[in-house]
């Protein structure tokens, strides 16, 4: 088995072949990525004593902030940018095919969802429709076509509209996927008590500045009364991974295949900590073969059980990011 060199070879990925491929990916990203074999270098690392996933370093988040993170040399077919107020630095992830990194994220929606043929999906994301570089945008524009469902679409702040169509699909045999940004479901909950318990709600983004954060537990509570159904769903994502974990409830997360979670000690970002400890995430994402596939976020969580895990918040001072963070 050797790193993965397309989206396609994640098909094979699993958990028994996952650490062998990271390792290689690791060692030719540690060659070919300037920024990342400059920060190994920095931190006295050879990667050749590297022989367990264990001892990966992880590239800050912060990185791509500054730099363009890219492994080899290629054109970018696009550059997904995160989202941030006046002045504040963005990231941005130079993304080598544009149509793959589609495909993988149909794959791994499919693969906890069903397929995306089955679906109507009404798409609540004012914030994200109204800047340019959202990777989130990008992939639900695509599941939006995938879906072949003349009633899905993208709504902005017009409530009365996406109320009337949800109501008009109770009879529809498709299930119905409302996924809408924190603040935006938060407005309309609180406008409105509906009955969607025909309907998967799934939440993404945080408040985004737009309001005050809410415990997790609490927002949830909130939505599953005012929507009447029975769970909110999560999806985590961000800018800088092509992969994306999902939450059927309870902000409990399941990694992917091609991802999965490690968490580090706040004090010394080297450090694994024990399963139900605190720490800052850490991502190894197989699918960012082209960029840096061993991401230290600056979110705070920890794992739950195997290949399960939760978001807590965030550590202190750093920016605040869409990347589906509720403080809880």
């Amino acid at each position: 088995m050797s790193a993965p060199k397309s989206f396609e070879a994640l098909a094979l990925v699993n958990e028994s072949n996952f650490e062998n491929i990271a390792l290689l990916l690791f060692q030719q990203q540690a060659t070919e990525n300037l920024v990342y074999a400059s920060y190994l270098r920095h931190l006295g690392i050879l990667p050749t004593k590297i022989t367990s996933i264990e001892q990966i370093p992880f590239l800050p988040i912060g990185f791509f902030k500054a730099h363009a993170v890219q492994t080899g040399h290629w054109q970018p077919e696009t550059i997904f940018t995160s989202s941030g107020t006046t002045g504040m630095a963005t990231s941005k992830h130079l993304v080598k095919s544009v149509d793959s990194y589609l495909r993988h994220a149909q794959t791994l929606f499919e693969q906890f969802y069903g397929p995306l043929n089955q679906y109507n999906l009404l798409a609540l994301l004012p914030s994200y429709l109204e800047r340019s570089g959202s990777s989130l945008i990008a992939m639900i524009d695509w599941f939006i076509q995938q879906t072949g469902s003349p009633h899905s679409g993208f709504y902005l702040y017009n409530q009365a509209d996406l109320l009337a169509k949800v109501a008009a699909l109770r009879i529809d045999s498709r299930k119905t996927l409302i996924w809408g940004v924190s603040f935006a479901l938060l407005d309309l909950a609180e406008k409105h008590e509906v009955d969607w318990n025909h309907c998967i709600v799934m939440e993404t983004g945080g408040m985004k500045g737009r309001r005050k954060e809410w415990v997790r537990e609490e927002l949830h509570r909130f939505l599953c009364e005012k929507f009447n159904v029975p769970a909110i769903h999560s999806e985590y994502g961000m800018t800088e991974l092509l992969s994306q974990a999902y939450s059927s409830g309870e902000g409990v997360f399941q990694c992917p295949a091609t991802l999965k979670i490690q968490i580090r000690d706040l004090n010394d970002p080297f450090s694994p900590v024990a399963d139900g400890k605190t720490g800052l995430i850490s991502l190894i994402d197989l699918a960012n073969t082209h960029s840096c596939a061993f991401i230290q976020t600056q979110d705070l969580g920890r794992v739950v059980q195997n290949g399960y895990f939760e978001v807590l918040g965030r550590m202190d001072n750093s920016d605040v990011r869409g990347c589906n963070l509720l403080v809880g």
